[in-house]
């Protein structure tokens, strides 16, 4: 089966709704260290796919401080580019999709369901990309966190990627489409969607639950990941963990003033003297 036969085209979403004339690409590509064409060529998106995963971390500190997420271009902008931060995925995603549109690329916005190995319902937490390239959709995501994919993948059923020593593919279930993860033991479901049109009001609503909810797994709990091809981390509140293809994990639990100092080491996130006392109190009252 073709891709043709499986995923229509993806449709290019209205740069009026998402705020994608705002964006400065200037800015973008030199806070990921990127300075090769900017055609909307597969070696392109490739390369700016690579570049934001390996430098832009996923982290909430912003949910965890009160704060709330604004989805707003320009925000967007100031806090990941300018005042190198990190965010979550609705943050790194629209983003990416924005500088993808100004580059020339067709994008549409998903919103999934987080599995994480579990089957259990949930609501659509997570934002990824179906992005257009020729006649070619391939599913985008540089806000997945620690094992997300570092490079897009095809979007048919069976397609497989590879990055280092990691390995995802995306298989047809029903009438979605599922990404896993292959770990020592077998394939592990990370999440799932349907490819539909989506709005920015879809977003904001989504985002506002996620950072605003008691049920939410980001709220009252620091979360920072980030993954390279070979390591992934993970900080969650005070335990720093180390994962290894082969299934080895190390936990070390750190105490509060080391716990912002990995922010910075580790995941390369820029604090205010603010930010980090602000989080070592967190931490402290946790």
């Amino acid at each position: 089966m073709s891709a043709e036969e499986t995923l229509p085209a993806a449709s290019p979403d209205s740069s009026n709704d998402w705020g994608t004339e705002s964006i400065d690409p200037d800015a973008y590509l030199r806070r990921i260290g990127y300075d090769g064409p900017r055609d909307a060529t597969r070696e392109t998106f490739l390369a700016l796919h690579r570049a934001h995963r390996g430098t832009i971390a996923f982290e909430n500190i912003d949910v965890v401080l009160e704060r709330g997420v604004s989805l707003d271009m320009t925000d967007l902008q100031r806090k990941l580019v300018t005042a190198g931060r990190g965010g979550y995925c609705y943050e790194h995603n629209l983003l990416f999709a924005g500088v993808l549109e100004r580059f020339g690329f067709r994008v549409s916005r998903q919103l999934a369901r987080v599995r994480r190995g579990t089957r259990q319902l949930r609501y659509r937490a997570h934002a990824a990309l179906v992005v257009t390239v020729g006649n070619e959709p391939w599913l985008a995501d540089v806000g997945f966190g620690d094992e997300g994919l570092i490079e897009p993948i095809p979007l048919f059923p069976g397609s497989i990627a590879k990055a280092g020593d990691w390995t995802w593919r995306v298989v047809r279930e029903a009438d979605q489409w599922l990404l896993q993860s292959l770990h020592p033991d077998d394939w592990f479901d990370l999440y799932s969607f349907r490819d539909e049109r989506h709005f920015a009001v879809d977003f904001e609503a989504t985002n506002y639950y996620t950072t605003h909810s008691t049920r939410s797994t980001f709220v009252g709990k620091l979360i920072v990941m980030r993954g390279t091809e070979n390591v992934r981390y993970l900080l969650r509140e005070r335990q720093f963990v180390t994962s290894y293809p082969d299934g080895r994990t190390e936990r070390v639990e750190k105490t509060d003033a080391q716990a912002v100092q990995v922010l910075r080491d580790v995941f390369d996130i820029r604090l205010t003297p603010e930010e980090a006392s602000l989080l070592r109190q967190h931490l402290a009252a946790s």
